[in-house]
């Protein structure tokens, strides 16, 4: 059987990729660099990424692909997100959870490639990327079989470490710091270790790309994030390289650390920390953007459309006609959302205190109470006497009511 088989580098994907190699799979490994360090493409992290293409060719790949996705991933996943304002919960902005179609749609395209008969994937059955992986991959070639084997078989730590050291799998892991991190340019999730205890605070050691209290600027920033069409970009940089850039801006000063009691597609709570500074920064500028430009029956409606949208992401059904139906409607609404949105970091925190745009509906005129006031105050009166009818109809009513009864 050929077997696409994501790849991460580390120990379970390793275990899994040594198994099938051993069963005489001929194994492809898949590697993608969707931004896993801090967003940036530095020597470091194209090291980091060669060394898992390296390993997977050792452990007994037929063959090891890395794929720069991280264009692809802001343009075709994290735009359309950002556009919803899609923070899952009110708080996360899905930065695992916008991956995963990622994930699955190269595979598939991988495994047409090499005339793969099954892909398959190391996620475990509690967790929900098993869900948003096999869900888009039936979306897009229902024909192919999908592998889940630490679904089937659940692995443990130790167990996967004495397999390792049986079969000549590399093996990194540290008892100091048992997290498991997943990381792109929207952000990075941990969980495990001691942040499975609700009531502990998560240590500093979690975070990677967030400064502590301790060593954020004393003085806030400001920076100006630009929108053509619903489309950001910053001090001239647009796609990767700019949330990469806001990334490092807005995380120097402690923004984007999220700690969420957080309602999984299976049916449990889990304890999630996540660090998203450039997402949540470009979150903040969207937002304040579109309260100047939409209507306000704009703004209500698609207020409960991003819930949806953000919904629909974490559940696993980014395939959905109902997803590509509110994008219709955002892009829609991105005709008028050019502008400009002047955002203040400070010590954990990212407001926007500025804005400004060709389409912006504010008229300082109407809104001012000063000398240039140009609205109608006695049109007023008329208004509140019609918009009222109803109740007081209805307060009429009940007091006939009354006193008939009376």
């Amino acid at each position: 059987m050929t077997i696409v088989l994501a790849y991460s580098g580390g120990l379970d994907t390793s275990v899994l990729l040594k198994k099938f190699a051993l069963a005489g799979h001929r194994v492809i490994a898949m590697t993608l660099d969707l931004g896993e360090s801090d967003g940036t493409a530095g020597a470091d992290a194209q090291a980091a990424l060669e060394a898992a293409r390296s390993k997977a060719l050792a452990l007994g790949a037929y063959d090891a692909l890395l794929i720069d996705a991280r264009e692809r991933f802001i343009a075709t996943m994290a735009l359309p997100a950002l556009r919803a304002n899609a923070l899952y919960e009110g708080v996360y902005p899905l930065s695992a959870a916008l991956s995963r179609p990622l994930i699955a749609a190269l595979l598939v395209e991988t495994a047409h490639r090499y005339g793969a008969d099954a892909i398959a994937h190391g996620c475990t059955g509690k967790g929900n990327d098993q869900v948003r992986i096999e869900i888009a991959a039936r979306a897009l070639d229902p024909a192919l079989k999908v592998l889940a084997p630490l679904r089937d078989e659940p692995l443990s730590r130790p167990d996967a470490i004495a397999f390792a050291q049986a079969n000549g799998v590399p093996v990194a892991h540290t008892h100091a710091k048992p997290y498991s991190v997943d990381a792109n340019l929207w952000g990075r999730s941990i969980e495990a270790g001691v942040l499975e205890d609700p009531w502990k605070a998560p240590p500093e050691d979690a975070f990677a790309w967030t400064a502590s209290p301790n060593r954020r600027p004393s003085e806030p920033e400001n920076l100006v994030v630009e929108f053509e069409t619903g489309v950001p970009s910053f001090d001239r940089l647009a796609g990767a390289e700019l949330v990469a850039a806001l990334n490092q801006r807005a995380g120097a000063h402690g923004v984007g650390r999220i700690d969420l009691i957080e309602d999984r597609v299976v049916g449990v709570k889990s304890r999630e920390v996540y660090e998203c500074p450039g997402s949540i920064a470009l979150i903040v500028a969207h937002k304040a953007l579109e309260r100047l430009v939409l209507t306000r029956d704009e703004l209500r409606f698609k207020s409960l459309l991003d819930q949806r949208y953000a919904e629909l992401i974490y559940d696993g059904l980014w395939p959905s006609p109902l997803r590509k139906a509110i994008d219709a409607f955002n892009a829609a609404l991105a005709e008028r959302m050019t502008g400009r949105v002047r955002l203040k970091l400070h010590q954990g925190s990212v407001v926007a205190d500025g804005s400004a745009s060709p389409f912006g509906l504010y008229d300082e005129s109407l809104a001012t109470y000063g000398a240039g006031d140009r609205f109608k105050h006695d049109a007023a009166e008329g208004f509140i006497a019609l918009w009222g009818l109803p109740l007081e109809l209805r307060a009429k009513v009940e007091r006939d009511m009354l006193t008939a009864a009376h």
